[in-house]
């Protein structure tokens, strides 16, 4: 039994091997188990934060002045404050009915439980707490089954569009709806989740939609507002949105913007903070004199900056031995931040195993089984929370609590929320004090009650905390984990300062180590370091806790590094979503542009046939295109064996077989084109490219047979039966990238001309016109192929960007992946010195385990 012990903590606690996608097992060679096996990578579209500079786009800004400048600029702003007032009231939404169902919850409970405990029928009271936790419970799992997006923090998925990755539904209205609804029962319906994480989606989805003014659930949301129609401008806004939510939750409207910068957005700008900071504010005070004048009558107090509150830490009135903390407590704290880190891996270990348990034996189930687990880990949860408050907690004398440490609302206020469940008059349960009270509320006693919680108490609260807090992330409901993770680590904090208090004697504020307890598990968990330290003192208003509580997440941090990812990184990578790091590792830097890109390349020409772009998009799947132009004029320096072009005939190589076969699978595709021009013009080119056999060199049977891998597009000019070899390795002469909704949109509103006319005939259209479906354009399969004429030509270079970033095939990863990840790009090709583009780069090709695997190919190759 100890052997399996250690064998499981190795697998589990110790970092895990690179995953890697079949294709690049392949490559290395290696073959896994199937239980090892990494959960398929998904297609994820990458956003576009780099503005195409068309010829439309020009056009605008011509256009714009100074006046218009200021005006666009000032609707900017109105849209960062309504962002902030609309979250700020969301939260004042969630937490209004959590403490009203909450309170009616505990209330008729707890009334039960205190008649019962005399007459004998306890079972009646469990009874009462299942009936209501399960019936909220349910109603949180049927709206993520709506919405599955919904489920979780949202989180990861926010931190995923933030880096540029279009996860499918995350920012849609139906998915705030069922997230802001569903996180309330979740909460009261006892799961041990919080509601700070949701609350950080549902500003993202605020940021999202609200500069819309349209929404694609609810067609009739559409108003005629032309501005912010671009993921430049929309992931501004996310990026706003989140940082609001976090201030509402935690009352920190500094923390939410550095929250916004560490763990969201790849790109930053001095414009941005400013405005996300504002928004920020405006969530806070929004919340704050709502809920101000709501629980104090008092409007305009502002007593009541977040959802959470720590209160306010601080020594009792002429008390002058009493001190927070002191520079002896430093070491303390340090090894709290060790601690912190390990258990913090081990829960992250133990969560991410459940969580592909999930992803492999749930999931692909129906939809109901999800439910059942959501209602199953309620019923356990509730079980033994009324089972340890019966059964472990300590009855304890009602005198013995002192006022040792001070805090912003009144005594009574704390005892108030004291439980005598299950004990004699003039006592109180300790474990039920703890159980029995919203999360907040247990939070702040064991912050700032001295005294009242035993060692035992404290050890089984946070053992059963941390398992059943393990469990319950990642059930189909919407839950936070950051209160959660604060109440396991206040515990451990709590009995570190008793153990101190009675084994050494030692004078301290237990508060304090409670504090730096929760901020080392925390930190152990989800791995912050800048924006969690200011959201913590932010949220206790104290900057004196300022350097412990960065010592603490630091040591944190290292320590769990040392063993596997954070939570949100861990949940990332299970949904497959391509994330790129802050930067690379040294080691890559021995690979070039060249070692990572594609190059096989689909390209159109400046004037290409419609039957073309039709076939093209039929049968691919890129979202952009390469706008080239064949340059015969340079086949004399080709044969020179200059090595800047030589170098690059390998790239044109595996093209040309790709061409081919791309070819031939779009004639196969067009063979439903309702014209019965373009199905002759497949047949004749099927009549050239004959199937090739198995087994034998595609390359060689092309070049024998004469056949150009790519047909010649332009109206003027066909291929010639006299090309030799080196004229169908011709360099591509790069002008600009194309996107795939560019085409389509061209394709639908019929931008083309004939071929006895000029392209000058060919309609316009405007910028306006161009972004008009954003963000769901029209796909390929909508358009109408009988209403095209095949043999019409689209000059697609007004429309193109002629001007999007480009690398050297020679330059180093650690460049090519620095200017991927600040400019936001989307698609970066490769251009030599003459300006041949020999690749495309995308976000995949810059994953680390796709690094890794051509790294390790680079090495076999040497």
């Amino acid at each position: 039994m100890a052997c399996c012990g250690n064998c499981f903590c190795c697998q589990c606690c110790c970092r895990e091997r690179e995953t890697r996608t079949p294709e690049e097992l392949t490559i290395l060679g290696e073959i896994r188990d199937e239980e090892d096996e990494i959960l398929p990578r998904k297609d994820y579209e990458s956003l576009d934060y780099d503005r195409c500079i068309s010829e439309p786009y020009v056009e605008v800004l011509e256009g714009m002045n100074n006046k218009k400048a200021k005006k666009y600029e000032a609707v900017r702003w109105m849209m960062v404050f309504a962002i902030g007032v609309t979250v700020g009231l969301v939260g004042l939404f969630v937490d209004f009915f959590v403490r009203l169902f909450t309170k009616i919850k505990f209330t008729l409970v707890g009334d039960s439980v205190e008649k019962c405990s005399d007459k004998g029928c306890l079972s009646l009271s469990l009874l009462e707490l299942l009936a209501f936790n399960l019936t909220f419970i349910f109603i949180a799992s049927v709206l993520v089954l709506i919405e599955p997006v919904a489920a979780g923090s949202g989180i990861p998925e926010i931190k995923s569009y933030l880096n540029g990755v279009k996860v499918p539904g995350i920012v849609r209205l139906r998915t705030f709806l069922c997230k802001a609804t569903g996180v309330l029962f979740s909460v009261a319906g006892g799961l041990f989740v919080g509601k700070e994480g949701p609350m950080i989606h549902s500003g993202a989805i605020v940021g999202a939609g609200l500069p819309q003014f349209q929404s694609i659930t609810f067609k009739r949301i559409n108003f005629d507002f032309p501005y912010f129609r671009s993921d430049r401008d929309k992931r501004d806004f996310v990026s706003a949105g989140a940082a609001a939510g976090v201030a509402a939750a935690f009352g920190a409207p500094i923390g939410g913007t550095l929250f916004s910068l560490e763990e969201g957005s790849s790109f930053w700008n001095q414009a941005l903070t400013w405005k996300v900071l504002f928004c920020s504010m405006s969530a806070t005070f929004t919340l704050n004199f709502f809920r101000s004048g709501i629980n104090f009558n008092k409007w305009g107090s502002f007593q009541l900056p977040g959802l959470l509150n720590f209160g306010e830490f601080k020594c009792a009135d002429g008390d002058k031995n009493c001190h927070l903390w002191t520079a002896v407590d430093l070491a303390f704290f340090v090894l709290m931040g060790v601690v912190g880190g390990l258990l913090g891996a081990l829960f992250n270990c133990i969560n991410k195993s459940l969580a592909k348990y999930r992803i492999r034996h749930i999931h692909p189930k129906a939809k109901f089984i999800r439910v059942l687990e959501s209602l199953l880990v309620t019923m356990v949860t509730t079980v033994v929370i009324f089972a340890a408050s019966m059964l472990l907690g300590e009855c304890r004398d009602l005198s013995s609590p002192t006022t040792h440490n001070g805090t912003l609302a009144s005594t009574d206020d704390i005892n108030s929320t004291i439980r005598s469940f299950f004990c004699p008059n003039k006592t109180y349960n300790d474990m039920a004090t703890l159980f029995f009270n919203p999360q907040e509320a247990a939070i702040h006693q064991l912050f700032h009650q001295d005294g009242t919680f035993s060692p035992v108490t404290l050890s089984v609260f946070f053992l059963l905390y941390f398992l059943l807090s393990c469990w319950t992330y990642g059930v189909s409901v919407p839950s936070g984990l950051f209160v959660p993770s604060l109440l396991c680590g206040a515990a451990f904090g709590r009995l570190v300062a008793n153990i101190l208090k009675v084994k050494l004697g030692m004078d301290l504020y237990s508060g304090t180590f409670a504090l730096i307890g929760a901020a080392a598990f925390l930190g152990g968990v989800v791995r912050m370091t800048i924006s969690l330290t200011v959201i913590l003192i932010e949220s206790t208003n104290e900057i004196t806790y300022g350097l412990p509580i960065m010592i603490t997440l630091m040591v944190a941090k290292w320590t769990g590094d040392f063993f596997n990812k954070g939570i949100y990184d861990i949940h990332v990578e299970l949904k497959g979503v391509p994330l790129l790091e802050w930067e690379t590792e040294v080691e890559m830097d021995k690979l070039t542009a060249s070692d990572i890109m594609e190059p096989n390349l689909t390209y159109v020409y400046p004037h290409t046939r419609v039957q073309s772009l039709v076939s093209i998009l039929r049968t691919t799947v890129y979202h952009a295109f390469p706008v080239v132009t064949e340059n015969r004029k340079n086949e004399q320096d080709f044969m020179k064996g200059n090595i800047l072009i030589s170098n690059n005939i390998r790239f044109k190589k595996s093209s040309v077989v790709s061409r081919a076969g791309e070819q031939r699978r779009r004639c196969q595709s067009m063979k439903s084109y309702p014209s019965s021009e373009l199905r002759n013009v497949c047949d004749e080119q099927s009549a050239v490219v004959e199937p090739s056999e198995e087994g034998e060199d595609l390359l060689q049977q092309m070049l024998e047979r004469r056949h150009a891998p790519y047909p010649n597009l332009y109206p003027d000019q066909s291929p010639s039966e006299e090309w030799t070899m080196e004229e169908r390795f011709r360099p591509l002469t790069f002008h600009g990238l194309i996107l795939r909704s560019q085409l389509v949109n061209l394709l639908i509103r019929g931008v083309c001309y004939a071929e006895n006319q000029s392209s000058a005939t060919q309609p316009r259209l405007s910028y306006a016109e161009m972004t008009e479906d954003y963000p769901r354009f029209p796909d390929i399969h909508d358009l109408d192929l009988a209403l095209l004429n095949p043999r019409m030509i689209v000059d697609v270079t007004p429309y193109m960007n002629p001007c999007p970033y480009t690398v050297s095939p020679n330059t180093r990863i650690s460049q090519v992946f620095n200017l991927f990840r600040t400019m936001g790009l989307r698609h970066l090709p490769v251009v030599n010195a003459i300006g041949e583009i020999v690749g495309i780069i995308t976000r995949h090709n810059l994953t680390h385990e796709f690094l890794v695997a051509k790294l390790r190919q680079h090495y076999i190759t040497i």
